[in-house]
């Protein structure tokens, strides 16, 4: 359990009321983690509600789309036509259908829903910078860090960016010490492996543990400053760098040849595939926040969800053979796939993109930004299944039924690892900000 500084200073208080520290242990006992890791499936483009897991049959031809919902196992859940197999796994789901926020650029909105803290403006131009938040794994990393060996925060297999990098995406002011172990080798690469867990042979784990000697092979493998936040903040944590190299139990992680060959073909033989195969295999080696990026630019053939419509291409023939395959065949395998092996009681999906799409296709058949309202679903970790929170209105522009903003979510994220919202950081200002400015939605909790 996670007690914050806020709660200890209130024991001067609270003491005069007969509150003592023991009493005041039991009161924050709420806090006690009910998932142990996260694996946050970060869509990177805004995926469609109207297209995926909020889709408006009823409403006009324009808004509706070409696609047409099913039932799942879930009386009155229902999910596109070719999300056949998230049906079947819908007892599974939570779906946040009240998302909303104001910010229509994918950096800005992008900086939003890997933060859950609102951009200082709603600008394309929004560059990355210390003076921006800390991504949820860099915080969960600071109040909640591994043992030695693991890294708590790790992310792949892209650094996400629109033209720039979208801000967000590692510690901040938190310090390099903090930042994720990131890595962009492909998972699907027959070669997969990761060099900077490969140590050079004319050294040996005893020598790793000099500073001197570990320096001297960063030096030697520039490469790694720019593929690994671990070797670009090396002065600050060349001992946990140090622990990852030389653990066998982080680098078994890795080999997904273990695997049985009909499981890799399950969650498919894709870069997204199989780096969901691996956040399971992370989440048993002991990771506690996991992002997989989806994609690393917003849209394309083989891009992201902004699916405006591109050169005169409608957005329907790339949902239909690239996006929803993909979702229909990779995110129910990796929700099964923890369950057959009791994690997922302990480990929440949160599958999410930084906002959804407008209600009206436009002139290019596609949907445009669209912030006002969207769905983000979670799975596992202590959220209930088969449940609905919130709802939109008739054409999916609005929330109906209660309002959730991203705060919200990681006020609800960091609440279900056991880490108080309120919890307090310090910018480069030194000035106290908490982790979270939402609520938690208490809805969503199993």
């Amino acid at each position: 359990m996670f007690v914050d500084r806020r709660a200890v200073l209130r024991v001067g208080g609270a003491g005069l009321f007969g509150l003592t520290l023991p009493a005041l242990l039991r009161a924050e006992e709420s806090l006690k983690a009910r998932a142990k890791s996260v694996i946050f499936l970060h869509q990177y483009g805004g995926p469609p509600g109207q297209e995926t897991f909020d889709m408006k049959p009823n409403a006009p031809a324009e808004v509706r789309g070409s696609l047409k919902p099913i039932q799942t196992k879930v009386p009155g859940l229902q999910v596109c036509e070719l999300l056949p197999r998230m049906a079947d796994v819908a007892d599974k789901l939570t779906l946040i259908r009240c998302v909303q926020h104001t910010m229509k650029n994918h950096n800005s909105a992008g900086y939003y829903s890997l933060t859950g803290i609102a951009p200082p403006s709603d600008d394309q131009r929004l560059r990355d910078s210390i003076d921006l938040f800390p991504a949820y794994g860099s915080i969960v990393d600071k109040f909640a860090p591994n043992a030695k060996g693991i890294p708590a925060f790790v992310a792949y297999p892209h650094v996400i960016r629109d033209g720039s990098i979208t801000p967000g995406q590692h510690a901040s002011f938190l310090g390099k010490s903090h930042n994720p172990f990131l890595f962009t080798s492909d998972p699907n690469a027959v070669d997969f492996r990761l060099p900077e867990l490969s140590l050079p042979s004319s050294i040996s784990p005893e020598r790793m543990e000099s500073r001197k000697e570990i320096l001297k092979l960063i030096d030697g493998q520039t490469h790694l400053l720019e593929e690994s936040a671990v070797a670009q903040g090396i002065d600050e944590s060349y001992q946990k760098a140090v622990s990852m190299l030389t653990s066998k139990a982080f680098k078994k992680a890795f080999d997904l040849s273990e695997e049985p060959e009909s499981l890799r073909d399950k969650y498919g033989r894709t870069t997204y595939g199989q780096g969901c195969l691996l956040a399971r295999r992370l989440v048993e080696a002991g990771a506690k926040f996991i992002n997989v990026y989806f994609s690393e630019f917003i849209g394309g053939p083989k891009g992201g969800w902004d699916v405006h419509g591109f050169d005169n291409k409608p957005m329907d023939p790339i949902l239909k053979s690239y996006l929803l395959p993909i979702t229909n065949q990779t995110l129910p395998t990796l929700i099964e796939d923890l369950n057959q092996r009791g994690l997922l009681k302990d480990t929440l999906v949160l599958w999410m993109g930084e906002f959804g799409r407008t209600p009206k296709i436009n002139a290019l058949a596609g949907r445009d930004h669209w912030p006002q309202c969207y769905t983000v679903l979670m799975a596992g970790g202590g959220t209930k299944g088969g449940h609905i929170h919130g709802g939109s209105d008739k054409t999916g522009a609005y929330p109906a039924l209660g309002q959730a903003r991203p705060e919200d979510i990681s006020a609800t994220v960091f609440h279900m690892l056991g880490i108080n919202p309120e919890t307090e950081i310090r910018d480069r200002l030194d000035r106290p900000l908490p982790i979270s400015r939402g609520k938690v939605i208490e809805d969503v909790i199993a």
